[in-house]
């Protein structure tokens, strides 16, 4: 009797910790709760649909509508066996992923889900919000502009003004990175008036008042630092120099000049974990008045007058360069050559070098002596013509450092003023410094956000409804991300633990900060094999390393989750 012998491998991945990391969040429950299903909906649910094709975003680091299905199809098995239910490849066609888009696209359903979820997050991962950190991106593509629409042209973070953008406003937890709220507007919106409804949705999302909002210098719009204060809330951001400008600074600065404002050193650890200064400061009070509608809002403002000291090195680094080529560059007017113009006048020469000082920006710094002089020049024979010397005319230029402007410029090198209207006992000044240069945690998440696993740009969606279901979505991802990071990354220093094993060629060397995505490549492996034997099924799961099992362990999601998808033999699908 001829046996038939089938044998099916399916990929497993990272896709049971995705999924189970999601399921802990309540994701797929929340969706369903707060999205209403397309009357004709039948299969998995929408939150269910989600769930599946987030894990594929950040496993295969591709959004594409159109490859899940198929991605889906080679899966069925493992998929069946995370979302314990009866997964269908169609239950991920392209046009079923778009009604979950659409979905995610309507604004007040939205911000009650991620109210709901942000709620969830904080009881379950004991989570204690206190500082808020708020910024905006932008995502460029091939689209076409239309008058009301959301691709725009507008100022570009992308270095591309040429394309049509959308922007994307983040609201992120602090140390996590952890988005809170997502906003998409169009992408020639300015980002002042972008900060107070980001600020309304963490309230209402939270329901916390008392907070700290960080932020650049757009955060510090009048109406922004009233709109906080008069909710309780605080506010930490550097000031432009719009805002500050280069005379009150100088005013600020003037008591250090004349030595009669004392500067507070401003410590961290360093590498080897002893005290380096790093920055120093001092403060000033200003008493602020805004009228509006109702009664008027006052309060007292701090202003933190900080000099970074490396911004200050740099800077002082970069200035005797310039000055270095802009002296070179101007003497070499003086030069006599093939392709070199030849100044007989002054004023034009003074043009040529003023503009040098401009390009180089050392105006004021080099004191530049101009004078005129007569030079004989040799004259080559040519047929009876004889060799003879010839009087001309030229303009020369003397270069001079101005020694004491120059100690001034450096002097004034690396201060910046930030303010806040926070108490010095919640938030003193080495406190706030410090605050303001952990501002690179948004930025973390945007790089999170447009490039991989979760690929934002290049988008290939042309509509609007479905590009602000899919920037949601995405954002869902980094939650997701930062989650599991922080969950790892907080267990080892409560250990004092390390992980080995995670980089290829260096299988020794040793973290107690992994990434998320180091963490799932360790799973890049992992297989289920399906052997069918006369239409009886047998199971075999790849088994687990000692790192990989290490790792479930570190981010408390058992080991079931992966060898239960070995435990039962069936009839084939």
């Amino acid at each position: 009797m001829t046996e038939e012998l089938t044998i099916i491998t399916e990929h497993v991945g990272d896709l049971p910790l995705l999924i189970t990391s999601m399921e802990r969040m309540g994701l797929a429950g929340l969706v369903d709760q707060h999205f209403v299903a397309h009357g004709n909906w039948q299969g998995l649910s929408p939150g269910q649909v989600l769930t599946g094709w987030l894990a594929h975003i950040l496993s295969e680091a591709d959004h594409r509508l159109n490859q899940v299905q198929d991605w889906a199809a080679g899966r069925l098995e493992t998929l069946r066996g995370c979302l314990d239910a009866q997964v269908r490849a169609l239950d991920f066609s392209d046009d079923r992923l778009a009604l979950v888009l659409e979905a995610l696209s309507q604004d007040q359903p939205w911000a009650a889900f991620e109210g709901a979820l942000n709620r969830r997050t904080l009881r379950v991962y004991d989570l204690k919000p206190r500082c808020v950190r708020i910024d905006t991106t932008t995502a460029s593509g091939y689209w076409e502009v239309t008058e009301e629409g959301l691709f725009q042209r507008g100022h570009s973070k992308d270095g591309r003004p040429d394309q049509p953008q959308l922007k994307v406003v983040l609201s992120v937890l602090d140390p996590l990175g952890m988005p809170l709220t997502t906003q998409v507007v169009a992408g020639n919106r300015a980002d002042d008036p972008l900060y107070i409804p980001a600020v309304d949705q963490v309230r209402q999302g939270l329901g916390q008042e008392g907070l700290l909002y960080v932020g650049d210098c757009k955060l510090m719009a009048l109406a922004n630092r009233a709109h906080l204060q008069a909710g309780g809330d605080y506010y930490l951001a550097p000031f432009s120099q719009i805002q500050i400008s280069p005379a009150r600074l100088e005013a600020y600065l003037q008591s250090v000049w004349e030595g009669q404002q004392p500067l507070q050193q401003l410590q961290r650890p360093g590498a080897d974990g002893r005290l380096e200064t790093i920055a120093e400061g001092f403060e000033r009070h200003e008493s602020l008045r805004v009228e509006g509608d109702g009664p008027s809002l006052e309060w007292e403002e701090r202003r933190l007058v900080v000099r970074s000291l490396a911004q200050a090195r740099a800077g002082e680094k970069a200035l005797h360069r310039r000055l270095e080529r802009a002296q070179m560059a101007i003497e070499g007017l003086n030069e006599r050559g093939q392709g070199k113009t030849h100044f007989q006048e002054v004023s034009d020469l003074r043009q040529a070098a003023h503009a040098l000082l401009r390009k180089h920006q050392v105006e004021g710094l080099l004191q530049l002596h101009y004078h005129e002089q007569l030079q004989e020049r040799p004259v080559r024979k040519y047929g009876q013509r004889p060799a003879y010397l010839r009087q001309e005319r030229q303009a020369r230029v003397q270069v001079q450092r101005e020694e004491a402007a120059i100690r001034r410029a450096v002097q004034r090198m690396g201060w910046r003023v930030y303010g806040t209207n926070a108490p010095g006992e919640y938030l003193s000044l080495e406190q706030a410094v410090q605050a303001y240069r952990d501002q690179y945690r948004v930025e973390r998440s945007f790089g999170r956000l447009k490039g991989k696993p979760l690929s934002l740009s290049p988008m290939y969606l042309d509509d609007d409804q479905r590009a602000t279901g899919l920037v949601r979505l995405l954002s869902l991802g980094v939650r997701v991300l930062t989650l599991l990071e922080g969950v790892a990354r907080q267990r080892l220093a409560r250990t004092g633990g390390n992980l080995t094993g995670l980089y290829a060629g260096n299988p020794k060397r040793a973290t107690s900060r992994p990434t998320t995505e180091t963490l799932l490549r360790a799973f890049k492996e992992v297989a289920l094999n399906l052997v069918t034997v006369n239409q009886k099924t047998y199971r075999h799961l790849s088994p687990l390393s000692q790192l990989q099992q290490k790792i479930l362990a570190l981010l408390e999601i058992p080991v079931e989750v992966y060898t239960r998808l070995a435990a039962v033999s069936a009839k084939p699908p």
